[in-house]
């Protein structure tokens, strides 16, 4: 057995005493292929790898908060599937980024072009940055982070746009590379544009 395989048995082990969210940072960094069992191995945690290679790891989420975002990926892949341009993603999906970390958006979106390009190993893998994603809040989130992360992470590695619900404000906010994020309250319907022109979430079915 491998020193990394010593390593990750003995982390499965301490997760079962941990309280959740916490921050790992492994003696030697997960590779990609590394990351991958190890999630596979602790489900339903979610899991996310950091620039620097700490290991995030966060509880499942709640009942109501998988409901809307099950509506959230039903939704956007029914249209992508009658539209025909490009794939859509679940929560679960791992994307790497230029940066080396890992992050699992709630719901995205990839035009098929760029999909196509991949090889069989890429797209088995974490693949590459989608062109389009939604964010959904869970009330423990902490706002100004994920926009940070928006900002900061998403937009810089090619999204090219991005839609953050919450939840407790009844807000989404639009944010796309270059621009000031647009921030609409209580919308009726949130409408697709660029890339993703013609999709539309209307919002009384994510509420509730």
């Amino acid at each position: 057995m491998s020193d990394s395989t010593n390593v990750q048995t003995d982390i499965n082990f301490a997760l079962s005493s941990l309280p959740l969210p916490v921050r790992l940072r492994p003696g030697t960094p997960m590779n990609d292929l590394e990351l991958m069992r190890f999630s596979r191995e602790n489900r339903p945690l979610r899991m996310e790898r950091e620039e620097n290679g700490d290991i995030l790891i966060m509880t499942p989420t709640g009942s109501r908060t998988g409901d809307m975002n099950h509506k959230i990926g039903m939704i956007l892949g029914l249209w992508a599937e009658e539209d025909g341009r490009g794939v859509t993603f679940d929560s679960s999906t791992g994307f790497r980024l230029p940066n080396g970390a890992v992050r699992s958006p709630d719901a995205s979106w990839l035009v098929n072009e760029r999909w196509d390009a991949m090889t069989s190993e890429e797209q088995d893998g974490f693949g590459v940055c989608p062109d389009f994603i939604i964010e959904l809040t869970l009330p423990s989130d902490r706002l100004p982070q994920v926009k940070k992360k928006i900002v900061e992470q998403w937009l810089p590695s090619g999204v090219s746009l991005v839609w953050l619900i919450d939840t407790e404000s009844r807000t989404v906010a639009i944010f796309r590379p270059g621009e000031e994020p647009e921030l609409l309250h209580d919308p009726s319907s949130v409408q697709g544009t660029g890339l993703v022109s013609g999709f539309e979430l209307v919002m009384a079915r994510i509420w509730g």
